[in-house]
């Protein structure tokens, strides 16, 4: 009959390397909790539809509410917009740096957190791999000084370690999973930012014209 082991007896098998896969797991559901909430958050408003906005309000000359309408869009791009709405007194290249500098500082913001969720997700296997060694080797030492063990506890044993190597995995593959959707998300920000800076600038002349003439 199989020799059946509770979650606390697999603990005390990996030892210190599984409390380890455990606190790396709670981390890194955490951060990913957050960065789902952060992404969904400044993601409610499609770009096109602030740009119309925008676009519409510049018509008008209403620089005051278009800066309004980017005030109240928690969005990265409404953020790069409005960094380019209060430069637009400045000549083009000094609108494009301004927008540029405020992308850099939108992209470390949604870029925040997620080295750690790439790091758990590279390095969960080979914690867990050290566990499983640990666990051989705690295994044989056991019989060594019990001075006897057949094939059967050999085995038994070996197959317990391997639950760190299994605790190593499922902590590993979510978060692999999770840092590559964040650097999707972080990708498609960025091009939307970059998009909005490019139009914004473009917007901005006519209307500088406009007032000169």
């Amino acid at each position: 009959m199989p020799h059946k082991f509770t979650f606390w007896q697999a603990i005390q098998i990996g030892g210190p390397v599984m409390y380890l896969l455990i606190l790396c797991s709670i981390v890194s559901i955490g951060v990913m909790l957050e960065r789902f909430l952060y992404y969904r958050k400044r993601s409610r408003v499609s770009r096109a539809v602030f740009m119309e906005n925008i676009k519409r309000e510049l018509s008008k000359s209403d620089t005051k509410k278009a800066l309004s309408i980017c005030q109240e869009t928690s969005t990265p791009f409404a953020a790069v917009s409005a960094v380019g709405l209060h430069a637009s007194h400045l000549d083009e290249k000094d609108i494009s740096e301004a927008c540029e500098r405020e992308i850099i500082i939108q992209s470390s913001l949604l870029d925040r957190f997620t080295s750690i969720v790439g790091t758990i997700g590279s390095t969960a296997v080979y914690i867990g791999l050290l566990g499983t060694v640990w666990g051989i080797i705690k295994t044989f030492q056991d019989i060594a000084k019990a001075g006897s063990g057949g094939i059967n506890v050999v085995i038994g044993g070996i197959s317990e370690a391997l639950v760190c190597t299994a605790a190593g995995l499922i902590v590993a593959i979510p978060a692999v999973v999770a840092y590559n959707y964040f650097l999707r998300r972080v990708n498609s920000f960025v091009i939307d930012m970059e998009l909005c800076a490019s139009e914004i600038t473009s917007l901005i002349k006519p209307s500088r014209k406009d007032k000169l003439r």
